[in-house]
């Protein structure tokens, strides 16, 4: 099965980029003929064709007189992928990889929390809404220093993964040390976590103006991602505009990407894709459009992947006006395919660009107004970016009641210019 996606593996995971193909893959099962069709995988399909400025070819048969069981070949594949430099592409053994095809179903256990290798830290990226981990207090940027007492200094993904995992129930003791704060210790029991990529919940602490939808798009990860979106589109179709929050929003399918950005352009390009040979394929809009309100959209750091997609799309058609902090930078495509053993593999493929041509990776996208939430203002329950986001939206309403148009913002400093879309 072969698995393109956009997307951060939900629970417990690096931030990806994936998007869904029907095609299959089948290897024999044999721990050696494993490996080996990893290396044939990455020798073809790495968006790298020089594999991290290496002879690939040396890792070939590096391990055949080793290699005697599943367990080998797990760890022999490991130290070959390391030699990419790549965090993205990773290998996945079967508990893993069927943990990955749930979180795609939208139903998954732990404690509801997405993480990152940043800076050679374990990295809180989001908490999960209404789960575990975000009922504790866990954030954005909050860095994992311990697991159950066990230092993460050069801790893997998959070895965080795997002390973070456990029955429902049970307990889980996290070490986190927050900017400007002592390390504190959380204790967090696991559950069974069902994913819900859209909420029109109003925050607890912030009054939404009558006139507003405001939409939290937590994941694209969920096959019913889109259809949630447009399901909420329909129930807030007697307001204005709406404010359609990515914050801390890691990713999901590139199938949701597209369709998502669809609703709300009826022309232009939604993204590209460039393969290690150059080639590039590129998304335009289909005249999906299901609503020409005006649009505010909020990011910060945690925005990433499938957010990124979505913002650049908007944002470089003029569709919309991005408030908050910079997204994350993630701007590569990774594959999934499935291999023997029910184990599978995630290769970065491709690298992706916005409308304009912009490669994000590793930059991040720039909201058209920043504002960033301070420590004090979490502390007092303050979200100045969603009152900046409901003042400018408030700003293009006003403008389209007047002109009985459609509104197309141009991007530029304060204040807004806004025209009429032609």
């Amino acid at each position: 099965m072969k698995i393109h996606v956009f997307a951060k593996k939900a629970v417990v995971s690096i931030l990806a980029v994936f998007f869904l193909s029907g095609a299959q893959a089948v290897f024999a099962e044999n721990p050696r003929l494993l490996y080996d069709d990893v290396w044939k995988l990455i020798n073809s399909k790495y968006v790298d064709g020089e594999q991290n400025g290496q002879n690939w070819h040396r890792w070939r048969h590096k391990y055949d007189s080793v290699i005697k069981s599943k367990q080998d070949s797990y760890v022999a594949i490991e130290t070959m992928l390391a030699s990419l430099d790549d965090p993205y592409t990773r290998f996945l053994d079967p508990e893993e990889f069927a943990e990955e095809k749930r979180s795609i179903s939208g139903t998954l256990y732990g404690i509801g929390v997405q993480i990152g290798i940043r800076d050679d830290k374990l990295t809180v990226i989001a908490p999960i809404e209404d789960t575990p981990a975000a009922r504790a207090g866990l954030i954005t940027n909050d860095l994992i220093l311990e697991i159950d007492g066990i230092s993460t200094k050069g801790i893997s993904i998959k070895q965080a993964a795997d002390k973070i995992r456990g029955p429902k129930g049970t307990p889980v003791k996290l070490l986190i040390k927050r900017e400007g704060e002592e390390p504190k210790e959380f204790t967090i029991i696991r559950d069974k976590i069902d994913i819900k990529s859209v909420s029109i919940k109003k925050p607890s602490f912030s009054k939404i103006d009558k006139s507003i939808g405001y939409i939290r798009l937590n994941s694209f990860l969920s096959h019913s991602a889109s259809s949630e979106l447009e399901e909420a589109l329909k129930q807030l179709s007697v307001k204005d505009g709406y404010i359609i929050d990515l914050r801390s929003n890691p990713g999901g399918l590139l199938s949701n990407a597209i369709y998502i950005s669809d609703m709300f352009l009826d022309a232009g390009y939604i993204v590209s894709t460039v393969d290690r040979d150059g080639y590039k394929e590129t998304q335009r809009a289909n005249k999906n459009l299901i609503t020409d309100k005006p649009l505010v959209i909020l990011i910060d750091g945690g925005s990433a992947s499938a957010s990124e997609i979505l913002s650049g799309a908007l944002k470089d058609n003029g569709r919309a006006v991005l408030v908050g902090t910079k997204s994350f930078g993630k701007g590569l495509v990774q594959e999934i395919n499935r291999l023997s053993y029910g184990a599978g593999i995630n290769i970065t493929t491709q690298k992706y660009l916005t409308p304009n041509g912009t490669d994000i990776n590793k930059v991040g996208i720039v909201p058209d107004i920043k504002v960033k939430n301070t420590k004090e203002d979490i502390k007092n329950k303050k979200d100045k970016q969603l009152e900046k986001a409901q003042e400018v939206l408030k700003e293009l309403i006003a403008y389209n009641k007047q002109n009985k148009n459609r509104v197309k913002v141009i991007n530029s400093e304060l204040p807004l210019r806004i025209i009429i879309q032609n």
